[in-house]
């Protein structure tokens, strides 16, 4: 009998539906809840939603909380899930750890939607005084407002969603909260993504001060081989939180799935 332990997985949300599952990456500062509002509006749908690792409800795994380690984790969850036809929806940080997962071709991803995504080759502004003022961007509930109003968003958000930008911000690890701004976000994963093989599709907003819409096609959309950019309107970095609906009929026309009313929630791991 085999009785090695295995290693405990990121905290995710299953809702069972049609098919291809949905499989959810947040950015660096959100957690599942980030993709709620897009969530809701996709009732019917398999999808799957995760706390990365050191983020939210996966505060209490250690890390390292590399690109690569989250990467490993969210091919893990979506083993122990039992999903095997999907696509993968990555924004911003979860973009970059998408395109990792993707690049290892694994069986049943049929597409991959990269939204306000870091791109494959840093950009050049993409200092080493950036990443440091950077790392310091969730030091305070007063920090995370300012880069929330003036950095991650062009649109008025409703005041819940406002608050939890600040409480999601918050809650992580220290290692979870430093990786990306001093590490990842400077790696450039642009051999990796170049390797993968299924159709892509770039969603861009149309304000959005982070990844802007040139970085993209510059930096991201060239390294694909199968990708189309697609640009929301009138909207900043924290596209599922203020475009959700643009977002949702973007990813249905990429990704059709016959919706279904009896959807409910399935496990939590």
């Amino acid at each position: 009998m085999n009785m090695t332990q295995q290693p405990p997985l990121p905290t995710y949300d299953h809702l069972s539906g049609a098919g291809p599952t949905l499989v959810f990456l947040h950015y660096w500062g959100g957690s599942a809840r980030t993709w709620n509002l897009v969530v809701e509006r996709l009732a019917g749908r398999d999808m799957l939603t995760v706390d990365f690792r050191g983020w939210s409800r996966s505060s209490n795994l250690a890390g390292p909380c590399t690109l690569r380690q989250l990467a490993d984790d969210t091919l893990a969850v979506i083993a122990d899930a039992g999903v095997t036809d999907y696509v993968l929806v990555g924004h911003s940080m979860g973009g970059k750890v998408a395109q990792l997962v993707a690049a290892t071709r694994p069986t049943g991803l049929r597409g991959i939607v990269l939204v306000g995504s870091g791109p494959a080759k840093p950009a050049a502004g993409v200092t080493a005084e950036y990443r440091e003022g950077l790392s310091h961007a969730y030091d305070s509930d007063e920090s995370v407002a300012g880069a929330r109003d003036h950095i991650l968003t062009a649109t008025e958000l409703p005041e819940p969603v406002r608050s939890q930008i600040v409480t999601d911000s918050r809650a992580c690890t220290d290692a979870a909260r430093t990786e990306w701004p001093l590490r990842g976000i400077a790696e450039d994963v642009s051999e990796h993504t170049r390797m993968i093989s299924v159709p892509a599709l770039v969603v861009a907003g149309e304000h959005d001060l982070v990844e802007p819409v040139d970085v993209l096609r510059d930096n991201l959309v060239p390294y694909l081989s199968a990708a189309e950019l697609m640009v929301i309107p009138k909207t900043g970095h924290l596209i599922p939180l203020e475009a959700p609906a643009d977002l949702v009929d973007t990813i249905t026309a990429f990704a059709p799935g016959a919706a279904r009313p009896d959807a409910r929630p399935a496990n939590v791991s």
